[in-house]
């Protein structure tokens, strides 16, 4: 029997949680609080079949122009899912990490991310990127001042950027690119997401909204991902 064909690093766009809500006449919080259940059950699942890196877009550097009671319950959402992180997700080989700004979170939430991170630093198992204030722009961006700096500081000379060299200063710096990128939500946009590693990226847009996401929507992606054929440019 042929080996089943995985993506290494899957990325998905956590999208739908608040049209969900508003299907059921909750308020848009009520979505977000479902869809983190889905997430912690597609993570468990990724970690548990083999996928190496699993990358979610949980709050991009626009949706701080949604309205504020959202976004603070999102903030009070993000608090809750880390500590419970910490208290019940040590059994999990998972090593967590986060792309995007965290400067800008208040002290409580960037307290949390630390100790996440330092916590699950040494496991082995997959890698779960999590993108909080993150935009793909943004990360392009905070790669070129920093390769800018290198060549001020007489480091580097701008003929020796290379892609691998901008590639070294993304937030991704050391990880495969992503070769699956799941959008749920039916919405056709990338969205700012992974722009820079998604170049050669499987997409694949789903009709269905985050918090109804199950483990077999997830295995149908997987299919069509593995009927494709990735050229990668060639023929």
């Amino acid at each position: 029997m042929p080996q089943r064909v995985l993506p290494r690093h899957l990325g998905i766009i956590m999208d739908g949680n608040g049209r969900w809500a508003k299907k059921r006449g909750l308020p848009r919080s009520a979505g977000h609080v479902a869809g983190a259940k889905v997430f912690k059950t597609i993570v468990r699942y990724c970690s548990r079949i083999g996928i190496e890196y699993l990358t979610v877009y949980a709050f991009s550097t626009e949706n701080w122009k949604r309205p504020q009671e959202e976004v603070s319950s999102l903030m009070s959402l993000f608090k809750t899912y880390l500590r419970d992180a910490l208290d019940n997700f040590l059994s999990e080989n998972v090593k967590v990490r986060f792309l995007g700004d965290t400067s800008v979170f208040d002290p409580q939430l960037r307290e949390l991310i630390q100790k996440v991170t330092e916590v699950s630093a040494n496991r082995t198992g997959m890698v779960l990127n999590i993108a909080l204030n993150y935009g793909g722009r943004a990360e392009i961006a905070r790669a070129v001042q920093l390769l800018a700096k290198d060549v001020q500081n007489g480091l580097l000379k701008p003929e020796e950027i290379t892609e691998e060299l901008i590639s070294s200063k993304l937030y991704t710096a050391g990880q495969p690119d992503p070769d699956l990128i799941i959008r749920p939500s039916g919405e056709n946009r990338i969205s700012n997401f992974l722009l820079w590693q998604s170049a050669y990226s499987e997409y694949l847009v789903m009709d269905i909204l985050w918090p109804d996401f199950t483990t077999k929507d997830l295995e149908y992606a997987f299919d069509v991902y593995a009927s494709r054929n990735r050229r990668f440019g060639g023929v």
